[in-house]
């Protein structure tokens, strides 16, 4: 039985699951600033990243990481990749070996290219590890609209635990055991993404923008099928939902980036703005990394990382994509 609950990371998808958690278990939320925890706990929400929105009463928060898992017997890891290591580090020697620990992260550690349930299964080895994922744009489901996930998990019973706590009227949460899917859905539909708004951003209309999305869509399951996903997972939620809802909201945060750079800014303005991550802008070197070691073609991703970290400009991207060698649509 589940009776405490622990979500590392108070942005904004974080704070939006911990939120969901808090009603029904003992929910603590950590976070890196203090100040952050301090709003939470005297009633005035996160203010930094979800500013106007009401938490429930029995979430408290932290910034002590030791306090938030005190007793706890799940964990729930909301912090971005790059720090996504370190912090499991630093809680490892917290943590009983039967606690299982579910990421929420989606992309890939920079150096070794590992997906975040891979990183967790090295620090933490015995853990139960999973993954919960899918097209959850944090501020509508904070704000009581519908929505449905993903969550898949090495223990199944772990996977049944929290879509029992999570499922309500409007929250809709299916389970899986294909953990490689789901989290390269996850984090190859943020690089589309960029794409997608660079298209956007550079004014090339509805049917180039479905087109850019499509063929995004069979780069992310040419790379999770490589990689041993299964292609009814990246048609699922976690990978086609998760995409469409990415590539087309303005609260995306990839897409939002990708359309500012499509109209002139640079990548590093436009990063060094955000308060928040872009998990896309970091993912597209390691997505094109894989892709190279499974040999398999990534046009689009590798578009991206040239924008990104190459200088190049989204208009002469685009121009190579269009002008490609014409090929079957269906290998």
């Amino acid at each position: 039985m589940t009776t405490k609950v622990a979500v590392i990371g108070a942005g904004s998808w974080g704070t939006t699951v911990a939120a969901l958690l808090a009603p029904r278990v003992a929910t603590t939320l950590w976070a890196r600033r203090p100040e952050v925890a301090v709003d939470i706990n005297t009633g005035v929400g996160n203010r930094r990243y979800l500013d106007g929105f009401t938490l429930p009463a029995p979430l408290t928060a932290t910034d002590q990481l030791a306090e938030a898992l005190d007793g706890v017997d799940l964990v729930i890891m909301g912090v971005p990749t790059q720090g996504f290591r370190t912090v499991l580090a630093e809680a490892a020697p917290l943590l009983p070996a039967s606690v299982p620990v579910i990421s929420l992260a989606k992309g890939f550690e920079q150096t070794t290219h590992q997906r975040m349930t891979q990183i967790i299964t090295e620090v933490l080895p015995g853990h139960p590890t999973g993954v919960l994922t899918g097209p959850n744009l944090a501020k509508e489901i904070l704000a009581g609209q519908s929505a449905a996930t993903v969550v898949a998990c090495t223990d199944s019973a772990v996977a049944a635990v929290l879509q029992d706590l999570l499922t309500s009227d409007t929250f809709r949460v299916y389970t899986n055991q294909d953990l490689v899917g789901c989290e390269i859905g996850g984090a190859v539909k943020n690089v589309i993404a960029l794409a997608a708004g660079m298209a956007e951003g550079l004014g090339t209309g509805d049917n180039a923008r479905a087109a850019l999305i499509t063929r995004g869509l069979a780069e992310l399951t040419r790379l999770g099928e490589a990689l041993g996903g299964d292609p009814r997972t990246l048609s699922g939620l976690a990978g086609l939902g998760d995409t469409l809802v990415t590539c087309m909201s303005p609260q995306s945060r990839n897409r939002t980036v990708g359309e500012r750079v499509g109209r002139g800014e640079t990548p590093a303005e436009v990063l060094a703005s955000m308060t928040q991550v872009a998990e896309g802008a970091r993912a597209a070197g390691a997505v094109c990394a894989l892709a190279d070691e499974a040999g398999i073609e990534v046009p689009i991703a590798q578009g991206v990382r040239a924008v990104f970290d190459q200088g190049q400009k989204p208009a002469e991207v685009w121009a190579t994509l269009m002008t490609r060698q014409a090929r079957p649509e269906v290998d």
